[in-house]
């Protein structure tokens, strides 16, 4: 919209709003186009100033712009306050693109012609009015606050007044509401509640961002789950008005957005619903060739716990990956192995060895852990990288996994550690789900998503391993199913690759008693306590042609054994996504 009260030719105008460009893209063309003219004509010190405020302008180099201003404007405004005007303002109309003309001289000012194009207003088209103070001998600019923004008049302030439109619905995948209306109703209910998550006032780190966007102060937004998740587009486009003083500089139609479809499938979600059965944890379930998340619950995104041995899906695969194991390469009967001169206990205390296969089935951290010392820091962080692990996610409000850096994670009883999925290792239930998916995609690793229009033909994210190795990882998981620690996830007639997993929380680190102080560490939780340890498990099925159509992860936080309770709460998941997927 056409801002009124400035002069200026039409025609110099619609040059200006030709140029609309992104703010940091504006300099190149136009500041090598004058820098042409000024090499070829004289310019007066005034016209310098002016151009070289302008051509600071349009790079958003606020000290450039600073610089030349008058000593006066200079003792009124510090730089900091300098920029924090061009940046308020510029969120109060919600700015998109600018285009910063030629000033142009008018009588003891020179003006200068600026378009902005913005989110909420349309287009404010008008001059800014840069006075030059010459008294000094040096001209140099008269800063005020008002040539901050096109169209302010001396004394304005840039203000809003902005209305949001309704808030657009929620759908399942097959389109069926999972919150409409502002009541945020849907026909599933509760189950509908268990993945929408609420409405309230925005949180303190995101209010700038809504503050650009143009939604008013107070405004109820999305705070958890797919209300979350989907916030910006379910919000639409407020409208109102952008006032200078009184007058109105541009205007806007609150419009609002379509309904979002989600990845969502209502049976699924109850699988998920029951899996955890009210239980601090989290599961979900996913597509593994488009990512697409079919179902979660708890604090699937967010909860992160140490993994435990679902993170020898991990080490297995930078072991085979470094020719330091094969299946058949046969490990001692023991209880526990010792590293830097502390002693890493098996489950239960249980003597655990064999083969790699039989190893990895009954999860020997008698094996794993030692392997990880000779893996080493820097291959094993590298390989869970590649997993995912230390990258967001691209889901807003989810957090990351994480693993230390190579550098971080100390000694050989540390990186140990780390590989039986203790020690600074922290994981997502969403995280171990998209480790087992990416093993049965051959090592190729999925991209999750809740977005069903946006799955449509996506590719998987990055290679995370070769497809040999990832074949030789799955048998490994088969091998947990059909006579190790996960068979409670077994199901008739289809392959299931899991992975269990029990990680410990009080003992997670590691105690070195000292001789001065032998009370210093606790005594060790015994067998029998179910609440020092995370119950965890990843799987995927059908396994065996690379071509899996489910993939889970449950996390059941202080539950005891990953085999006894986390096992057979993903049976039920996996069996209603393989149905859903048919």
């Amino acid at each position: 919209m056409r801002a009124g009260g400035s002069p200026g030719s039409v025609a110099r105008r619609r040059q200006t709003a030709a140029r609309l460009v992104p703010f940091a893209a504006t300099l190149g063309a136009i500041a090598f186009a004058g820098g042409l003219v000024c090499g070829a004509l004289h310019t007066s010190a005034a016209d310098h100033v002016a151009k070289s405020f302008a051509a600071a302008w349009r790079s958003g180099d606020y000290p450039a712009m600073y610089a030349v201003l008058s000593p006066d404007a200079r003792r009124r405004t510090s730089l900091e306050h300098f920029v924090a005007a061009y940046r308020a303002d510029r969120d109060i109309a919600t700015a998109r693109r600018m285009a910063i003309g030629e000033p142009v001289s008018h009588g003891s000012a020179y003006r200068l012609p600026v378009v902005v194009d913005t989110r909420v207003f349309g287009t404010v088209d008008d001059d800014v009015v840069l006075p030059i103070d010459d008294s000094g001998g040096h001209p140099s600019i008269d800063w005020r606050p008002h040539v901050a923004f096109p169209g302010l008049r001396a004394g304005e302030a840039l203000t809003r007044r902005t209305r949001m439109p309704p808030r657009a619905a929620l759908l399942t995948r097959d389109r069926t509401p999972l919150a409409q209306g502002p009541a945020r109703s849907s026909p599933l209910g509760p189950l509908a509640a268990s993945v929408v998550g609420v409405l309230g006032p925005a949180p303190p780190e995101r209010s700038e961002r809504l503050e650009a966007l143009g939604v008013p102060a107070g405004t109820r937004v999305g705070v958890t789950g797919l209300e979350r998740i989907f916030d910006e587009r379910l919000l639409g486009r407020p409208g109102g008005e952008l006032l200078a003083g009184g007058r109105v500089l541009g205007r806007g139609v609150a419009r609002a957005a379509g309904a979002v479809r989600t990845t969502i499938s209502a049976p699924v979600q109850q699988a998920a619903v029951t899996a955890l059965a009210g239980r601090l944890g989290g599961t979900v379930a996913l597509k593994p060739r488009t990512g697409e998340i079919l179902a979660f619950a708890g604090i699937a995104f967010s909860g992160l716990q140490p993994p435990g041995s679902t993170f020898k899906m991990i080490t297995v695969t930078a072991a085979l990956e470094s020719h330091l194991t094969s299946p058949a390469k046969a490990y001692p009967v023991q209880t526990q192995a010792v590293l830097e001169g502390v002693t890493l206990q098996n489950a239960n205390g249980e003597s655990c060895g064999g083969t790699l296969v039989e190893s990895f089935a009954k999860s020997c951290n008698s094996v794993f852990a030692p392997m990880g010392a000779e893996i080493g820091a820097k291959r094993l962080v590298a390989v869970a990288e590649r997993f995912g692990f230390n990258h967001d996610l691209g889901i807003p409000g989810a957090a990351t996994s994480t693993i230390p850096t190579a550098g971080e994670i100390g000694d050989a009883l540390a990186v140990g550690s780390s590989a039986i999925g203790q020690g600074r290792v922290q994981a997502t239930a969403l995280q171990m789900a998209i480790v087992a998916a990416t093993i049965g995609l051959r090592g190729r690793r999925p991209s999750p998503t809740l977005d069903f229009d946006a799955a449509r033909g996506r590719a998987v994210a990055a290679k995370a391993t070769d497809a040999r190795t990832a074949r030789t990882v799955e048998r490994l998981m088969l091998a947990v199913v059909a006579g190790g620690t996960g068979t409670a996830a077994a199901i008739p007639g289809v392959p299931v690759a899991g992975k269990t997993g029990t990680a410990e929380l009080k003992t997670t680190t590691t105690c070195r008693p000292v001789p001065a102080d032998p009370g210093a560490c606790p005594p060790a939780q015994t067998a029998s306590d179910p609440t020092d340890t995370d119950a965890w498990f990843a799987a995927y099925a059908p396994a065996g042609k690379g071509r899996p159509r489910i993939a889970v992860g449950v996390m059941l936080v202080g539950s005891g054994a990953g085999g006894a309770t986390a096992a057979p709460a993903a049976r039920g998941l996996l069996i209603a996504g393989l149905k859903a997927s048919q």
